[in-house]
């Protein structure tokens, strides 16, 4: 009986001594990791498609023939970014970009849409969302972007298989690539283009698509509290 209570005792002892070191020195287990990053995350308008002169398509010529065009109007369910008209932001936000495809025979292929150039999203992006026009077909719409690096990279937004406007968004992955630690000015992604990929069993006849207002979600924490003195590179 007396060796069952000094065994007892011990073991409490030990429970004891391990419990207050814990606590008075090293690090909680259960707690690192808790505390997450600061962000100042902000809705940013990449491009609302007024200019048509700023866009191209293309598209293999075995498989069909592309144009694009600008049309007034836009999704009526449309809700203004935050803080825009507090701030008395009168950007124009009257067109809309419409791409129309002639197939000349079934296939797999895709064709693009795209600007002239690459557009610079500022800070680290989260998300990518556009509103577009579906026509019920189960083509496949994508985001192609260029990273930190300078590699493109492709992200699928989604299938096109509804009736009118719909907005689309889809998460920028971890493993894209949008800084390096050692440059905290020369951070963010660029938007490259869209491309859509056909669908074998509805890629004939002609097929219409309409674009309006690409936005990002955009971490811009870095560049709101960067000093003020210091020095840009890029030089």
């Amino acid at each position: 009986m007396k060796k069952i209570i000094i065994i007892t005792l011990s073991l409490l002892l030990l429970v004891t001594s391990l419990s207050f070191s814990q606590a008075v020195g090293g690090p909680d287990p259960a707690s690192i990791g808790v505390d997450s990053a600061q962000q100042k995350l902000v809705e940013v308008s990449v491009t609302k498609f007024e200019d048509v002169a700023y866009w191209n398509s293309a598209m293999p010529v075995d498989d069909g023939f592309i144009q694009i065009r600008r049309f007034e109007g836009g999704p009526l369910a449309k809700e203004a970014i935050a803080g825009e008209e507090e701030s008395n932001v009168q950007e124009r936000d009257k067109y809309v970009l419409g791409a129309k495809v002639q197939y000349i025979k079934r296939n797999m292929g895709s064709f693009a849409v795209f600007p002239v150039k690459p557009l610079p999203i500022e800070g680290i992006t989260k998300t990518l969302s556009v509103w577009v026009v579906g026509r019920n077909y189960n083509h496949v719409l994508k985001i192609l972007i260029r990273d930190y690096l300078g590699r493109e990279q492709e992200l699928s937004i989604g299938k096109l298989n509804f009736m009118g406007w719909k907005k689309l968004a889809v998460a920028v992955p971890p493993r894209i690539i949008q800084s390096e630690h050692h440059f905290s000015n020369l951070r963010g992604i660029q938007f490259v283009g869209f491309r859509v990929e056909s669908n074998l069993m509805e890629s004939y006849g002609s097929y219409y698509i309409y674009f309006d207002d690409l936005r990002a979600v955009t971490d811009m924490f870095d560049e709101e509290y960067r000093d003020p003195d210091d020095m840009a590179d890029g030089w």
